[in-house]
């Protein structure tokens, strides 16, 4: 779904904003629906366990970089989101295939959630704009005077790099072995 979520986002319709907006909040049901069953019927696989991120990082990737591209927020906000993100899922992957795992924390999992919320808060603002109704025009113009996408962006960012660093020291032993058995082999 990510293509058409970025079609539409950068589409010159009246409604392209607002399809872009429903096909993310549509993928990331999706998704998180898609894990729960995974869990409920105990049908994961290391396909699933590789893909089903992959695919999150995908999404939200596109997400903050097309917001960057239309200057809603600032390139190094989403280079150290990108980094902690991509850093950490090739960490795990790594680990996982000398047979260590990393243990995902709820602070991780509250980071893909603020991520989630941004995201949508961001295409809801952009969705709105050029909307005529009165009381909605001086919410957006709230919006726009406190400059909340990027406020808010800026402390999902800060939030991303604590939880890469918490993810880091959570999994410090599991890390240390990695690093021991690529040691040994040299």
């Amino acid at each position: 779904m990510t293509p058409f979520f970025i079609i539409f986002l950068f589409y010159d319709h009246p409604y392209a904003k607002l399809w872009s907006l429903i096909i993310f909040v549509v993928a990331s049901i999706t998704d998180s629906i898609d894990g729960y069953y995974a869990r409920k019927y105990n049908q994961i696989t290391k396909e699933g366990q590789f893909l089903d991120p992959l695919a999150d990082k995908i999404l939200v990737s596109s997400a903050f970089i097309s917001f960057a591209i239309i200057g809603v927020i600032d390139y190094w906000m989403v280079s150290l989101i990108l980094f902690r993100d991509f850093f950490i899922t090739g960490l795990r992957v790594a680990m996982s295939q000398k047979g260590l795992e990393m243990v995902t924390s709820n602070v991780a999992k509250a980071k893909t959630t603020t991520q989630l919320v941004i995201i949508i808060f961001t295409l809801i603002i952009l969705s709105l704009n050029g909307v005529s109704i009165n009381w909605l025009y001086s919410v957006l113009e709230t919006v726009q005077k406190y400059n909340l996408v990027y406020s808010l962006t800026f402390l999902v960012t800060l939030f991303t790099i604590y939880t890469g660093i918490n993810y880091l020291y959570t999994n410090k032993s599991a890390i240390y072995s990695f690093i021991k058995l690529n040691g040994s082999r040299n």
